[in-house]
């Protein structure tokens, strides 16, 4: 995400100018984005013209809308965004008040105007805009016929590839059908990943499945490296890491970032962070229950006392459109860092957690 304009006046009121420029940002832009704000972004209209002959015809037009938001709606597989709303600046082709549907792109500015910017949605921005958050984990979780490819950021899971191949059973005599079919997935497997992972940016590649299905993979995927001479393959061949996991789906990479062998190669990697801060809290909640809290009533009286060191707090809650429960949990995320300590905010589940200082 770039940040090019930025102007709060001292109430909080006012506006940013923002440029996505990959697909996890239009997530930033969704927990963004509240109903009720101001959206002015480039869009497509479709009008209905009439020639001096009185026929009507009809075009798609490219114009600037600027909309009340009312509606967000965010696809997370394909990592699409559409605001609808009322137009709120009339122009040649849209009338004022008349409703339409921004579908927001990447690499096209938009301008973001809001009555009160708080500090989670400031902080978001920064988090968007610095460019050492990002995806600096890949995984692979497979099994026979079924691979998905995913980067692992700290703000989102994104599904870059899903490979599908048929893989027919051994037969008795002949198992030929069979090997070439899991030839057949190996290679899209492997195009898969030379395709969607920069290994520039990636620090570990986590290769997953039950069985031995990955070890024969990454021997299949080697032994190709060698004979095309892909040498980005064979110098990145350090960073592949073989892990257990259930299945080949998706959800299977949950298990996997909890393994404590992966968790201690990620040490150094932004995606390990929500996952060992959660680890943190079990094991507290289960050895030293008087200093684990949970549940919105019971953390805000220890963030009175003073006594949070660590918040988890689910973005999800900032999500809420009823300002004054938004409110309530923006005021306890300032309580806390205001006091010294410490927020770390997690996807998924609507769950508050923290740990006492003492």
């Amino acid at each position: 995400m770039k940040l090019l304009q930025k102007d709060i006046e001292k109430d909080n009121a006012g506006q940013v100018t923002l440029v996505p420029e990959e697909a996890e940002d239009m997530w930033h832009t969704y927990n963004l984005l509240q109903v009720g704000d101001s959206l002015r972004a480039s869009t497509i209209r479709k009008v209905q013209t009439e020639s001096a002959t009185g026929s009507v015809g009809s075009s798609r037009v490219r114009t600037t809308l600027t909309l009340c938001v009312e509606t967000i709606d965010f696809d997370t597989q394909a990592c699409q965004l559409r605001v609808k709303g009322t137009n709120l600046e009339e122009n040649q082709f849209v009338k004022m008040g008349a409703y339409h549907t921004i579908e927001l792109e990447l690499n096209r500015k938009f301008t973001l105007a809001k009555k009160s910017w708080d500090s989670v949605v400031l902080d978001r921005i920064e988090q968007a805009c610095d460019p050492s958050q990002k995806a600096d984990v890949a995984a692979v979780v497979m099994q026979e016929g079924l691979a998905n490819i995913v980067l692992v950021t700290s703000a989102m899971t994104l599904l870059r590839a899903k490979v599908e191949v048929t893989i027919p059973r051994k037969r008795k005599g002949s198992c030929s059908q069979h090997e070439k079919a899991l030839e057949r997935f190996y290679e899209a497997v492997m195009q898969a990943i030379l395709r969607h992972i920069n290994f520039d940016v990636v620090k570990c590649i986590l290769v997953g499945s039950p069985g031995f299905v990955k070890d024969q993979f990454i021997s299949y995927m080697f032994k190709e490296a060698v004979r095309q001479d892909n040498k980005l393959l064979l110098e990145n061949r350090p960073k592949f890491m073989l892990v257990h996991s259930s299945s080949g789906h998706k959800y299977s990479l949950k298990e996997i970032l909890c393994d404590p062998t992966v968790t201690s190669r990620l040490s150094d990697t932004k995606a390990a962070g929500e996952v060992k801060a959660l680890e943190d809290f079990y094991k507290m909640l289960q050895h030293e229950p008087d200093r684990a809290f949970y549940g919105v009533a019971h953390v805000e009286k220890a963030a009175d006392a003073l006594a949070i060191d660590t918040l988890l707090i689910s973005d999800k809650l900032f999500r809420h459109q009823d300002v004054p429960t938004r409110s309530r949990y923006v005021r306890l995320v300032d309580s806390v860092r205001d006091n010294g300590g410490t927020v770390s905010f997690l996807q998924g589940e609507n769950l508050t957690f923290c740990d006492s200082k003492q």
